[in-house]
């Protein structure tokens, strides 16, 4: 018998003053029998990062990449069903972001634990312009999925590069380095 995936609902209150950008946004979130907190966490930090404003151009959404090879972890597709923006979470090969760069306007990576995979692919990905490559510090990422719970409300404020991310009983700091891109 095949194991279901769990359901959370998180309610994010993002207030992101380096964007300007203030919303109340609900969520609900698949996670893959075999997928950790800590990857959940951080493929919800990966959401609020970069949710829009307003959905004039789509709106941000949870992929099946854990179910399906030909998808990310996020993707915003505009009104026509064109691709935006594709987001991996954690650690995908060269070649798959090559495919995703060469597809859409833009491709995010948002990359929790050691530096060592990104040393070792970093030379391969140098011509792909539309590439930002982000890396949360290990402590970090582990102290986000703390944070886990099949129903959260949380509170994240982005103010400086950092992101505040914190529930009723604790509160965690991350603060994402950029590895690659503009």
């Amino acid at each position: 018998m095949a194991l279901k995936a769990t359901i959370c609902k998180a309610t994010l209150e993002l207030s992101d003053l380096d964007r300007q950008v203030y919303l109340t946004q609900s969520a609900v979130i698949a996670q893959h029998p075999s997928e950790t907190n800590e990857r959940l966490m951080n493929r919800l930090l990966a959401f609020a990062l970069n949710m829009p404003e307003d959905e004039n151009n789509g709106p941000l959404e949870f992929a099946k990449d854990m179910w399906d090879a030909d998808e990310p972890a996020l993707w915003q597709k505009d009104l026509t069903g064109r691709l935006l923006h594709w987001i991996e979470v954690g650690q995908p090969d060269d070649k798959r972001l090559l495919r995703a760069s060469a597809r859409v306007t833009r491709v995010s990576v948002y990359h929790y634990g050691s530096s060592t995979w990104w040393e070792g692919i970093a030379n391969k990905l140098s011509r792909a312009q539309n590439l930002r490559v982000w890396q949360v510090p290990q402590e970090q990422s582990l102290a986000l999925a703390g944070l886990a719970e099949r129903t959260m409300d949380l509170q994240i404020t982005v103010q400086d590069g950092a992101v505040y991310v914190s529930n009723s009983k604790h509160s965690v700091e991350v603060t994402p380095v950029k590895l690659f891109g503009l």
